[in-house]
C-alpha cells in the first residue's frame, strides 16, 4: 500500500489506523501488506494487517474516522484529501481500510503459507 511520506510516521506511531482509497478493491481482511512511500524497489516502512474493509461515500466520514486517519477533525482531513486527490466530492464512493501494525516476520510467514 502506498502512502505519502508524511503519513509514514503517523502510521508507525499508531496515530493513523485507517485510510480511504479510490478505485478497485485491492485488499483482503486478515492479510498483511507492505506499506511504502514509493513505487517499485522502495523498501517498506511498515507491515499492515487489514482489520476492516467497507465502502462508503467520502462525505460519510465522522470525526472519529478523521482521528483514525490521523487528523483531529473532518476539516483537517478534508484539507489533506484535497491536497492528495485534487478535490473533495462527498458523493465519491471510497474504500475505507482499517489496519494495525504487523511485523515483517508475520508478513513472511503469510507469504510462505500462500506458496
Amino acid at each position: 500500500m502506498l502512502f505519502k511520506p508524511e503519513h509514514a510516521q503517523m502510521i508507525l506511531r499508531r496515530k493513523k489506523t485507517q485510510t480511504r482509497r479510490t478505485g478497485k478493491k485491492r485488499w483482503k481482511v486478515g492479510k498483511i501488506y507492505q506499506a511504502k512511500t514509493g513505487h517499485r524497489g522502495s523498501e517498506p516502512f511498515a507491515y499492515l494487517l487489514i482489520t476492516g474493509l467497507r465502502q462508503e461515500f467520502l462525505g460519510q466520514i465522522t470525526d472519529q474516522d478523521a482521528c483514525r486517519e490521523g487528523y483531529p477533525h473532518i476539516p483537517g482531513y478534508r484539507k489533506i484529501w484535497k491536497k492528495i486527490n485534487g478535490r473533495w466530492d462527498p458523493h465519491q464512493l471510497v474504500w475505507v481500510v482499517d489496519f494495525e501494525l504487523a511485523t515483517e516476520v508475520e508478513y513472511q510467514a503469510q507469504r510462505k503459507g500462500a506458496a
